[in-house]
């Protein structure tokens, strides 16, 4: 299989793969952000983006649907948390509030509600 990542099941979710460009597009988002900023808003930025992939293969990996459902909030919970966030970061002029990253958390809360629906007990 060479060098190749080992394919799980979370590999073909939507909601995984969407999330996982949100990440790749929030870090060059926020390496424009003021300085002063980079263990503040960047930081929390960052790493609640970080969380929504990291938690949908979590719970992908659990063996129940109860479990699965309960990452699934924990994600969508870490999205909104998100949405703040950059809606803070445009509200103090650090981005602009068109900027196209809020389309693909608006189309990754569509992703993860429909998922969860699917899975929930």
């Amino acid at each position: 299989m060479g060098n190749a990542p080992e394919k799980r099941g979370h590999h073909k979710l939507e909601a995984w793969k969407q999330s996982r460009k949100l990440v790749t597009d929030i870090y060059p988002l926020t390496k424009g952000f003021p300085k002063e900023e980079m263990y503040g808003l960047t930081l929390q930025i960052r790493r609640s983006a970080i969380s929504i992939p990291s938690n949908i293969a979590e719970g992908a990996a659990r063996t129940g649907n109860k479990e699965f459902a309960q990452f699934l909030s924990i994600a969508r919970g870490s999205l909104s948390e998100l949405d703040t966030q950059l809606l803070i970061a445009s509200d103090l002029g650090y981005m602009r509030e068109d900027n196209p990253v809020f389309a693909l958390v608006h189309r990754i809360s569509r992703l993860l509600t429909g998922l969860h629906k699917t899975v929930r007990p």
